[in-house]
């Protein structure tokens, strides 16, 4: 089983980044996937979940309107796709598996770094 993110890079405020997660080893297609990240100095936060078929998608508060996750249960890929970035989007950004909702995250990557800066 891995995920592999791609896509972070340096960013002005107000600038946009698109990250993907490719998938392997697991049926994409059966796991809600999730994006998380972690700011300097801080710890993880949750940004987004997206169910296995993509129909239901949250987000936290702090990026609603500005970040769409969506998937491409064919390419078994996650998308992340992130509008009007702010300083305080920041961070590490992984994303993750898991069977449902209710679940703990099973599977992480290895994170694409954001950086959001002049």
């Amino acid at each position: 089983v891995q995920l592999v993110e791609s896509g972070g890079g340096l960013v002005q405020p107000g600038g946009s980044l698109r990250l993907s997660c490719q998938a392997s080893g697991f049926t994409f297609s059966s796991y809600f996937m999730g994006w998380v990240r972690r700011a300097p100095g801080k710890g993880l936060e949750w940004v987004s979940d997206i169910s296995s078929s993509g129909v239901n998608i949250g987000y936290t508060d702090s990026v609603k309107g500005r970040f769409t996750t969506s998937r491409d249960n064919v390419k078994n890929t996650l998308y992340l796709q992130m509008n009007n970035l702010k300083p305080e989007d920041t961070g590490l950004y992984f994303c993750a598996n898991r069977p449902d909702i209710a679940s703990v995250y099973l599977t992480w990557g290895q994170g694409t770094q954001v950086t959001v800066s002049r």
